[in-house]
């Protein structure tokens, strides 16, 4: 028997609180087989469902854990709550729920991570992993301890950044240990699932999923948690905004006025959730010939900038589009650690700075 026909032949002897088997219930999401023997499924409630289906998730994931094969099981509830009712005056952004402050407790394993930042954008192919990456470096070589969450379920790139292969360790019970390299903790669900496997999953579980990266993860004492966020403004963003004790947001953009909308949808998203915007980069924002030595603004150039100052927040710096930056990137060899004396990794490092210098000024209160 398949392994996942045995999967789904436990999970049948397991009913919900109505009787029906969960196989039948409608509550059941893909069930994801990871190397190594992990499985990852989530259950569908309501939030007033959650105490009688906590121990229909305890069951299912017993069951599992049971069957030859499985070495760990990984079970959510995913709920969707419905929106909060409107208020009575009209509101600039009426659909966005109010801004609220995240829930350190909640997380209890980022208890000794003194700053986690998320770094996004408002949209696919900004070069933002890119971006996350060089910038956990660059904080790395001001002396700091830092570590990097590959958020970006659907597209992890974090495993080939870092050229990192192979199984996170179990701790205790559920806690992972992270992988590391080039001095940063690294985590990210491309270690427990095979690359060529789509990731068809819903926002709810997306956020489940990213939650217990953060929550199950031994982080240990981190000065700097870098979060490389999935693209754009949706479900997945916004819980993760709201339920994450973010510190700040960095908004990754090209130059040109497309991607600068959905830049400004980003602000916007992190703003009205109540996260401090750290600033933004621009990415891929010129181009040198190697032949001629002119310089060629394919994407347009300084956009980001103007559009920081528009929205009256930092602008951290331009990064160019350049073939070395690629080519390391793909190699696992990031350049602000493989050619730390060259132009690239200066302005990955000078980023960093600013970035560290912005949440230093948040803690002491300075304007």
């Amino acid at each position: 028997m398949a392994l996942r026909d045995e999967i789904l032949t436990c999970l049948a002897a397991v009913t919900a609180p109505d009787g029906t088997p969960l196989t039948d219930a409608g509550r059941l999401s893909e069930i994801v087989i990871g190397d190594g023997g992990r499985v990852f499924f989530s259950l569908a409630i309501a939030p007033a469902e959650a105490p009688a289906w906590e121990r229909v998730r305890a069951k299912a994931e017993a069951a599992v854990l049971a069957a030859r094969g499985v070495n760990s099981v990984s079970v959510t509830l995913t709920a969707e709550r419905a929106p909060a009712p409107a208020p009575a005056k009209a509101a600039a952004t009426p659909s966005m729920p109010a801004p609220k402050a995240p829930s350190v407790a909640k997380l209890a394993g980022l208890a000794q991570v003194r700053h986690v930042i998320a770094v996004a954008s408002g949209k696919g192919g900004v070069g933002k992993s890119t971006t996350a990456c060089n910038l956990a470096l660059g904080l790395r070589a001001l002396g700091l301890k830092v570590g990097v969450l590959d958020a970006d379920i659907y597209g992890p790139s974090m495993p080939k950044l870092f050229a990192l292969k192979g199984q996170p360790e179990i701790v205790t019970g559920k806690t992972l240990r992270p992988l590391e390299a080039y001095g940063c903790k690294v985590m990210s669900i491309g270690f427990v699932v095979d690359a060529g496997k789509a990731m068809v999953w819903r926002g709810p579980m997306v956020a489940s999923a990213i939650t217990q990266m953060l929550r199950d993860v031994a982080w240990g004492p981190l000065d700097v948690l870098v979060v490389d966020m999935p693209p754009g403004t949706g479900d997945a963003q916004l819980t993760m905004a709201q339920q994450t004790p973010l510190a700040g947001a960095v908004i990754v953009s090209t130059p040109q006025d497309l991607a600068l909308i959905d830049a400004r949808r980003g602000v916007s998203m992190f703003r009205d959730v109540g996260v401090p915007i750290l600033g933004l980069v621009e990415n891929m924002s010129y181009f040198i010939c190697d032949g001629c030595g002119k310089r060629h603004d394919i994407f347009a150039h300084g956009g980001a900038r103007m559009e920081a100052e528009k929205l009256g927040v930092p602008f951290l710096g331009e990064v160019p589009l350049d073939i070395e930056i690629r080519e390391r990137s793909d190699a696992g060899l990031p350049i602000v650690v493989t050619a730390p004396d060259g132009p690239h990794a200066a302005t990955y490092r000078r980023i960093a700075k600013t970035v560290w210098a912005e949440l230093q000024k948040a803690n002491t209160g300075g304007a």
